[in-house]
């Protein structure tokens, strides 16, 4: 899994701070440190409609096309994938869960059912089968290339959503990834503080910024 920050609002806490500030009149109060305690405080009493000034876009590759499924459902975002109409999968790399790969017997299986699918995808297009129809025979399995786009907002939404117990192991994973990106570059939004006050799946989310957001 490959996750890459390709964009980001410049200075952005300084740029949402200074929207919000316009509801108030109060630009005059900005300091080079203001939105340390400023955004937070939005972000406590649900002023999240103004987070939606700051966006970050991300390449993102080696997930499988089970993953993608789940993560084009965030409608306020934006994609574009690679495409299996256009891109032949010659030589296709893929997932493997690693509760399979734990076991011997099932990872023979699940490696020998791959294969046999791969050669059978090649053996189509070498009959001149068209690319978009000989992908129909692919799995879930197979990685796809993908880049995303969201306002901040949308992404404290999609973090809540994912980086918890009850979502699928890969898209957990790689919302944590992501995560862990975004507290980088603008830590008085993407900190716990959202997730204190809005968040179902609280003690979730603070063992894993401990664990994977803040102490790497």
């Amino acid at each position: 899994m490959i996750v890459k920050l390709i964009s980001i609002t410049p200075e952005a806490e300084k740029h949402v701070e200074y929207n919000a500030r316009m509801c108030y009149e109060s630009m005059d109060k900005m300091t080079a440190d203001s939105h340390m305690q400023f955004l937070p405080n939005l972000l406590k009493n649900g002023h999240l409609s103004i987070f939606e000034h700051g966006s970050a876009s991300f390449f993102i590759d080696e997930i499988s096309r089970a993953c993608s499924h789940q993560l084009v459902r965030q409608r306020l975002s934006s994609f574009t994938q690679k495409s299996q109409r256009y891109v032949r999968e010659k030589d296709f790399t893929y997932t493997i869960p690693l509760e399979i790969q734990k076991n011997p017997e099932a990872l023979k299986i699940y490696q020998s059912t791959i294969n046999t699918i791969q050669n059978s995808y090649n053996q189509l297009t070498e009959l001149g089968i068209r690319k978009e129809d000989a992908r129909f025979l692919l799995p879930n399995a197979v990685h796809t290339t993908l880049t995303m786009t969201a306002n901040f907002r949308e992404w404290l939404h999609v973090i809540d959503l994912r980086v918890s117990l009850h979502a699928q192991w890969e898209i957990r994973e790689l919302l944590t990834l992501i995560w862990k990106e975004l507290y980088q570059k603008v830590p008085s939004i993407f900190d716990l503080t959202y997730f204190l006050h809005w968040s179902k799946d609280l003690e979730f989310k603070k063992e894993a910024f401990e664990k994977y957001i803040r102490n790497t």
